[in-house]
């Protein structure tokens, strides 16, 4: 248990701030999630949408420290590799 009145604040803030970070964590796997859903269904569009929304949100946690740059990158490029894969698919049947 913190003992000097800084550390009491600092336990304070660090609640508050993690709080902050579920909530951004969860808007983005969220986002994700919605990706995943679209390119599982098939459609093309509606996974293009949903990837830009998921880049622009993950990029965003990024930015606010939430998931590590690298990190966020990768699931972004990942994803966008799928969603190009199956809109490449739909433009060649």
């Amino acid at each position: 248990m913190a003992n000097t009145k800084s550390a009491k604040k600092a336990t304070r803030k660090i609640a508050r701030r993690t709080a902050v970070n579920k909530a951004r964590r969860s808007l983005v796997r969220g986002s994700w999630r919605k990706v995943e859903e679209a390119i599982a269904s098939g459609d093309a569009k509606t996974a293009e949408a949903a990837l830009k929304q998921a880049e622009s949100a993950t990029m965003r946690a990024v930015s606010n420290g939430v998931f590590h740059k690298n990190s966020g990158s990768r699931k972004v490029s990942r994803l966008a590799q799928r969603v190009k894969a199956i809109s490449g698919a739909k433009s060649r049947g």
